[in-house]
């Protein structure tokens, strides 16, 4: 079964005419261990990963550090490589060399 997307035109964080974005992202953008994070910090992270992995489904997983926030967000987006299914602060991840 294949996720439904939902793109929007308001002028919420989120929301931008060249992302697009799974019905399930938008219902778990409201949690509030993810509501802090920031559309333009998804967008950083699609644009410019320090690590990337293809998982078995297809979908792709990107990692970059929120130097804000001194952690690192995973978005997960759909084999399309352009619309977000999952974003939030991976607590585990860690960069070889990293002293966090």
């Amino acid at each position: 079964m294949r996720s439904s997307l939902g793109t929007s035109r308001n002028a919420n964080q989120y929301e931008k005419a060249e992302v697009k974005y799974t019905q399930y992202f938008l219902y778990t953008k409201n949690r509030p261990d993810r509501a802090c994070i920031k559309g333009e910090w998804i967008e950083n992270v699609i644009r410019c990963p320090i690590h990337s992995e293809v998982q078995a489904d297809g979908r792709i997983r990107h990692w970059a550090k929120i130097e804000e926030e001194n952690k690192y967000l995973r978005v997960i987006v759909l084999s399309d490589g352009q619309t977000v299914h999952n974003a939030f602060f991976d607590r585990t991840f860690k960069l070889s060399g990293d002293a966090k």
